[in-house]
């Protein structure tokens, strides 16, 4: 077993590692995925987000185990990483991996669990959502803060960025699902609308996006609306090209 606690965390190493060898008879289910399951518990008057990962398979167990980072670990290290970047994300609590004789088994990240206004998705999802154009330009400085800070976010989607509400008009945004992340020196422009382009299928929204990333920039609005509106194209193509491929391979099973 290997476990990690966050130093700055106020909760004992005995708690929290208790409530992960019980993970699967206690807590609250909140996300009850297909690969990966998400429970709430409750402790020392705060709610704990804990993200069990799936088993992965033969060949997994071993490169976790030995070649690359498993995703439980990445969540943390990279959890501290964008919290030292000042990047919004849930505090990082703890993370534990257990092995077996050949390789990682089952893994958790513990985060402390953020009760969210919204996420980007409500923005796509419903029309006319209040004060969405407000919410999307806000989102928009905050991804361009995190290009400049070097931070590419490869899960940069829909689902995966939490929106909390001020009560002065703005918003905090908060990511999720970190394992997949990469940080450089500089972001070029190739990458930072690439890094945009699976947010949103309509056109509006990307306009909205193009024309604040275009005022923070100082990037002509021309050259950003055409370069992320047709990678937000070819992405839509490809992600539903890919769904009506595992139709027909469903169909003929």
């Amino acid at each position: 077993m290997e476990f990690r606690l966050n130093s700055k965390s106020n909760f004992s190493q005995s708690s929290i590692i208790s409530i992960l060898q019980n993970f699967s008879d206690t807590g609250k289910m909140f996300i009850d995925g297909r690969r990966n399951k998400i429970k709430l518990f409750e402790l020392n008057g705060k709610t704990l987000n804990i993200k069990s990962f799936k088993v992965p398979h033969l060949i997994n167990k071993i490169i976790y185990q030995y070649f690359r980072k498993s995703k439980a670990k990445r969540s943390f290290e990279y959890a501290k990483k964008l919290i030292e970047n000042g990047i919004g994300t849930p505090e990082p609590i703890a993370y534990l991996e257990n092995s077996d004789f050949i390789g990682l088994k089952d893994s958790y990240y513990v985060s402390e669990h953020l009760e969210a206004d919204l996420t980007y998705r409500e923005l796509v999802e419903i029309p006319n959502y209040p004060d969405s154009e407000n919410i999307l330009r806000q989102f928009t400085r905050f991804s361009y803060n995190m290009h400049q800070k070097g931070i590419e976010f490869k899960d940069h989607s829909p689902g995966n960025t939490l929106i909390k509400k001020n009560e002065n008009g703005t918003y905090d945004f908060f990511l999720v699902d970190l394992n997949r992340m990469e940080f450089h020196n500089e972001m070029s422009f190739k990458l930072r609308m690439k890094n945009l382009c699976r947010l949103t299928p309509h056109k509006e929204m990307v306009e909205i996006m193009s024309n604040e990333y275009a005022k923070v920039s100082g990037e002509s609005e021309e050259k950003i609306v055409a370069s992320l509106w047709k990678m937000t194209a070819d992405f839509q193509y490809r992600y539903y090209r890919k769904k009506r491929i595992k139709k027909k391979l469903k169909f003929w099973k």
